[in-house]
């Protein structure tokens, strides 16, 4: 019998805004890496876990405040988890008065963190756009090539490449608006 098909990040985002009960497993085993790599980039490995974890448990407890029509899930999990991370920080920031050998300097600003996390939605966003999208808008925004010169380079005519632009472009702020909401 073949593997059922994985259920779509807008079925599953919809399941959990309904609060059914399969979609917060499924929700951290689609996000759940991603979640755990912004914890780790600013946290050490067992405060990533627990961040983490909490995270996804503060989430399914804040449910009802998701609306998948504002944004999306992953989107709205970065903005909980960005705040969790500055908690641990600012908490940790604390703690350091109390101990000497922890230098405070390694420790990241808000401002670091965010940057950290919009680099990460945003590769995210990247990844999760069609093939053809993604390709139109790094040659347009990391090759620096003009919409003419990728409606050549990619033999389609330019104004398609202009719809390609705007739609990708769209679908990457509405994933980011989602975290900074």
């Amino acid at each position: 019998m073949p593997n059922p098909e994985p259920p779509s990040v807008h079925n599953i985002e919809k399941a959990f805004a309904r609060g059914e009960e399969q979609a917060l497993r499924a929700a951290y085993k689609q996000h759940g890496n991603l979640i755990y790599t912004y914890c780790r980039r600013t946290l050490d490995e067992d405060r990533a876990n627990d961040v983490t974890q909490e995270v996804f448990i503060s989430a399914w407890r804040s449910r009802h405040r998701f609306d998948p029509a504002k944004g999306t899930l992953v989107g709205w999990l970065f903005s909980i988890t960005r705040n969790r991370i500055i908690d641990n920080v600012r908490a940790e920031q604390r703690h350091s008065e109390r101990r000497v050998n922890l230098d405070a300097t390694e420790l990241p600003t808000e401002s670091e963190i965010d940057t950290i996390g919009n680099k990460m939605m945003i590769a995210d966003a990247l990844r999760s756009l069609p093939d053809r999208v993604r390709q139109v808008i790094m040659l347009h925004y990391f090759d620096d090539l003009t919409q003419g010169q990728i409606a050549e380079r990619m033999s389609i005519p330019l104004g398609t490449v202009k719809s390609i632009l705007r739609r990708g472009l769209l679908q990457i702020r509405r994933q980011l608006e989602s975290a900074h909401e």
